[in-house]
C-alpha cells in the first residue's frame, strides 16, 4: 500500500534537516511527503529556499506548502512567485485576511493559482461560521484542515494536558465543513489526542493510552475516508509517540475497517489533492 505523509517539517534554522525525514520515510515505507513551511505568520518563516532545494534533491518525493506575510503589499506577488517555483499550497489560519479593499485577496489568489490551502488553527477557528462562509465562497479551492481541526484542544503535547473532552461540541461543529466537497482534514498521531500513560506497554497499540477520544471515528462519519489524510507532524511527533507509531495509530485504527478505507486515508486522498512533481 502506498503511504503519503501530508504534514512534515524540515529545516536548517529550526527542526531537523531533510535527511532525517528521508530516513524515517524510508524506514517506514512512506513514499511521499508534504513539506509544510514551519513558523507562524507572527514569527516569520518566509524563506523557502531550503524547501525548494529539498524538492530538487529528491525529485517526486516532496510537495511544498508555503507561508507568506499576508500583511505585506507584495503578498499576492510573493505567492505567485512561490507557485512558479513549485509550491503546491499555502498555509493560512482560518482568520487570516488581506489588508485593503479585499480582505479575501490572499485566498482569492490561492484559488486563482490552483493552490491548496493547508489551514492551521484551533477548534474555535475551524468551528466558526466565518470559516464556513469563507469555504462556501471558494468551491474550487481545496482547503485541508490540519491537526484534527484543532480538536485536540491545545493538546499538542498531551503529556502535559488532559486532551479533548466529551461532548466535543466545537469539534463536531468543525466537522460540518465536510458538507463542502472541497474540504479535507488531516488525521495525525494518537499522541495529539491522549496523554502518555504512566506505564507503557512493550509494543504500541490502542491500549497504549489511558483514553483515546473518538475523534477519528467522528471524522470518518463526517468526511468519509475520501476526505481524510494522514500527516505525521514530524519532527514534533518525536516528542510524542514517534513517527512510526503516529503512522500505525491511523493505519491500524479499528475505525478504518477496510483496506480501501486505509488506502484513501494513507495516500489516495493526498495524491488527489497535492501535486507532486
Amino acid at each position: 500500500m502506498r503511504i503519503v505523509d501530508t504534514h512534515t517539517h524540515a529545516g536548517i534554522n529550526w527542526f531537523e534537516p531533510v535527511e532525517l525525514l528521508i530516513h524515517q520515510m524510508n524506514l517506514n515505507g512512506v513514499e511521499k511527503a508534504v513539506l509544510i513551511q514551519h513558523g507562524r505568520p507572527q514569527t516569520g518563516g518566509y524563506d523557502h529556499t531550503y524547501l525548494f532545494e529539498c524538492m530538487k534533491r529528491f525529485p517526486g518525493r516532496f510537495a511544498v506548502v508555503a507561508i507568506v506575510d499576508v500583511t505585506k503589499p507584495d503578498a499576492l506577488d510573493k505567492l505567485e512567485s512561490l507557485a512558479a517555483q513549485g509550491a503546491t499550497g499555502i498555509r493560512l489560519n482560518p482568520g487570516q485576511r488581506s489588508p485593503g479593499d479585499d480582505p479575501l485577496a490572499i485566498w482569492r489568489k490561492a484559488d486563482e493559482l490552483g493552490l491548496v490551502v493547508s489551514s492551521m488553527g484551533g477548534v474555535a477557528d475551524t468551528s466558526s461560521d466565518e470559516l464556513s462562509d469563507l469555504v462556501a465562497q471558494f468551491p474550487n479551492l481545496p482547503i485541508v484542515i490540519e491537526h484534527f481541526a484543532g480538536g485536540g484542544e491545545g493538546a499538542a503535547f498531551p503529556v502535559n494536558g488532559p486532551g479533548p473532552q466529551a461532548p466535543y461540541t466545537a469539534y463536531k461543529k468543525a466537522l460540518e465543513l465536510a458538507k463542502y466537497p472541497n474540504t479535507y482534514m488531516k488525521l495525525h498521531g494518537m499522541g495529539e489526542l491522549s496523554r502518555r500513560p504512566e506505564v507503557l506497554n512493550a509494543r504500541y497499540g490502542f491500549d497504549f493510552y489511558d483514553a483515546i477520544p473518538p475523534l477519528v471515528e467522528l471524522a470518518l462519519e463526517a468526511f468519509g475516508p475520501q476526505g481524510l489524510m494522514w500527516g505525521s507532524d514530524y519532527p514534533p511527533v518525536s516528542q510524542r509517540e514517534g513517527y512510526r507509531n503516529a503512522m500505525l495509530g491511523i493505519l491500524d485504527h479499528p475505525a478504518l475497517s477496510t483496506q480501501v478505507d486505509r488506502e484513501w486515508v494513507m495516500s489516495r486522498t493526498a495524491l488527489s489533492v497535492f501535486k507532486f512533481e
